[in-house]
């Protein structure tokens, strides 16, 4: 069951409408999941427009990634072991966030998303290795436009029963983490079958004069 906090600060959102939904999923004191999975339950209700909701679960989801990549590029490393604790990013975190990076590049932006535990900290790695802004976030937003559509109607499908939805959900994100990871192999495969070889030229020395 969810807690009494918890329902106070969803209802202090559901209250907001679509800045709510936005605003949860920005600072995301509760997991996304909660808060896209309620507002899914108030669309249901005829209080918001579905994709209203959509649009407001994408621009928030996208700037909590903003955050942190932005922390990456500018504080680095050291700055978010230091107070990352104050965001819910723990060591752990930033640690298999930096490996994923490192082991599958910019591609595990996209599918990291539904990968438990790097998910959250994808961004920082990404800021730190100084990645493109604007690729960051075409990733970004192609990861989190499914994540939210699927949470917002999975809340109004379920209706009063919306705190529900970690439980059902639970079993099938597995499965999505393995297609993540075959996806990620795929793209591996592709981006070395792409790459040219590297052509060594030997340096030539002059020719004898005549």
């Amino acid at each position: 069951m969810i807690s009494q906090l918890i329902m106070t600060i969803l209802n202090w959102f559901a209250e907001m409408g679509y800045m709510g939904i936005l605003l949860g999923l920005m600072v995301e004191i509760i997991p996304s999941e909660l808060v896209l999975g309620y507002g899914g339950y108030v669309v249901g209700q005829g209080k918001m427009n579905f994709w209203g909701a959509v649009l407001a679960g994408v621009a928030g989801g996208t700037m909590a990634q903003l955050f942190l990549y932005w922390a990456g590029y500018y504080g680095g490393r050291p700055f978010l072991l230091k107070y990352g604790k104050y965001i819910l990013i723990k060591e752990n975190h930033i640690v298999h966030a930096e490996e994923w990076f490192q082991r599958y590049g910019v591609g595990v932006i996209f599918t990291a998303r539904f990968i438990p535990v790097v998910r959250h900290a994808i961004s920082i790695p990404a800021g730190i290795a100084r990645m493109s802004v604007w690729k960051f976030i075409f990733y970004t937003v192609a990861a989190v436009i499914p994540w939210t559509i699927l949470f917002l109607t999975l809340g109004r499908i379920l209706g009063e029963n919306w705190q529900q939805i970690r439980e059902i959900t639970e079993p099938y994100l597995i499965p999505a983490a393995g297609f993540s990871l075959i996806f990620i192999m795929l793209y591996i495969l592709w981006k070395k079958k792409s790459t040219p070889p590297i052509v060594t030229v030997k340096k030539m020395g002059r020719f004898p004069d005549k």
